[in-house]
């Protein structure tokens, strides 16, 4: 048995693609369009793993975003998808210059939460020993749910 990947279904391909590649810094690996299914599948993979992705199975996030308008509910039943960072605070900086609520603020250097566009709950966790305590993380509070 191995790991594939995750799907998630999006209401929104564009948002889902801004949030996930341009913010969080996943990259495109694999789109499928489904015309007789009417729906697009785009394989996301963190840096990391897109070499690994195109020759192998690394682990990957499935965006499915169906054509036809639906309404998805219950993104925190769901879980969360993690990711490791090398610097917690510098990518919890980059998606709050792009927007991006902090949920659960990096106050012990080493985990936070933030949501996409449709709710997934989404998990950094800092690479090796957690970074010290700095501000303005050490001081900011949680937001909303995670």
């Amino acid at each position: 048995m191995e790991y594939l990947h995750t799907m998630v279904r999006v209401s929104d391909l564009d948002a889902a693609l801004d949030f996930y590649c341009a913010k969080l810094g996943l990259k495109e690996v694999r789109r499928v369009d489904n015309e007789a299914g009417r729906f697009t599948l785009v394989f996301l993979a963190a840096p990391g793993d897109v070499e690994r992705a195109a020759t192998t199975q690394a682990p990957m996030v499935e965006l499915t975003y169906n054509w036809d308008p639906e309404a998805y509910t219950g993104g925190r039943n769901f879980g969360h998808l993690a990711y490791r960072v090398d610097d917690i605070y510098a990518a919890c900086r980059r998606l709050m210059d792009g927007g991006v609520t902090i949920n659960r603020p990096p106050r012990d250097g080493r985990m936070a939460f933030v949501r996409s566009p449709d709710g997934i709950s989404i998990e950094l966790l800092q690479k090796g020993a957690a970074l010290a305590p700095a501000e303005p993380w050490a001081s900011m509070p949680n937001v909303g749910t995670w």
